[in-house]
C-alpha cells in the first residue's frame, strides 16, 4: 500500500501526566481481533518488524534481557538497545525498556476484539504529541496486517507521507500543548 490511499484513522483518547522527569502518554486503542493475536504482534520479533520502527533479538513473551534493534525506512537494522522485559502476564501485560523510556502494554479481551492501553513513561520533554502520533501510526499498521492487508511499518521520515504531521497537531491540540512548543 502507498501512501496515497491511506488515511490516518480518527484520533485515540490519548492521556498525558508527568511523574517526577517522566512524561507518561497512556494511549488505548481497540482492535478487532482476539487477545492471542494482538499478544503475538507485541511479542514475537517477526510480527514486531511489520509495524512497529523496531524488532527484537527473541520473543518478548519472557521476563529478561533481550535486545530491541531500530530498523531504518526500508526495514535495515539501524541501532541496538539492550533492554530488559520486566513484567509478562501472559496475553495481558508486557512491559519492557525501549532504550531509555518504559513501554506498558496492558490488554483486554472485550466485544469483538481486544482493547490495547499502551503506556509510554519518557525523559524526552515536550515530545507527548510526537509519541501519540508515532503510535497513531504503528497501531494503523498493525491493524491492517492483522486484517491481512500488511504495508510495512512508517518509520523515519517517511511517517510525514502518511499524515504524521497532522496527527502530531491533532494530538497537541487534544492534549492541550501549543502547537509551537511541539516537536
Amino acid at each position: 500500500m502507498s501512501a496515497q490511499p491511506y488515511q490516518p484513522s480518527a484520533l485515540s483518547d490519548v492521556t498525558v501526566s508527568v511523574d517526577g522527569d517522566d512524561t507518561v502518554v497512556s494511549f488505548p486503542r481497540v482492535l478487532p481481533y482476539p487477545v492471542e493475536k494482538v499478544w503475538e504482534a507485541i511479542t514475537d520479533p517477526e510480527m514486531l518488524a511489520q509495524w512497529t520502527p523496531y524488532t527484537a533479538d527473541r520473543n518478548l513473551s519472557r521476563t529478561g534481557d533481550a535486545v530491541i534493534t531500530m530498523l531504518t525506512e526500508d526495514g535495515a537494522p539501524e541501532m541496538s538497545l539492550p533492554v530488559t522485559v520486566h513484567v509478562v502476564e501472559t496475553t495481558r501485560r508486557l512491559e519492557h525498556e525501549w532504550g531509555p523510556d518504559e513501554l506498558v502494554w496492558d490488554l483486554t479481551s472485550v466485544e469483538g476484539g481486544t482493547r490495547v492501553a499502551l503506556t509510554q513513561r519518557s525523559r524526552a520533554e515536550g515530545m507527548a504529541s510526537a509519541l501519540a502520533a508515532g503510535w497513531h501510526l504503528c497501531f494503523d499498521v498493525l491493524d491492517a496486517l492483522l486484517a491481512g492487508e500488511p504495508f510495512g511499518p512508517i518509520v523515519g521520515e517517511r511517517a510525514r507521507e502518511y499524515g504524521w504531521d497532522a496527527l502530531n497537531s491533532g494530538y497537541a491540540r487534544q492534549l492541550g500543548i501549543d502547537e509551537s512548543q511541539v516537536w
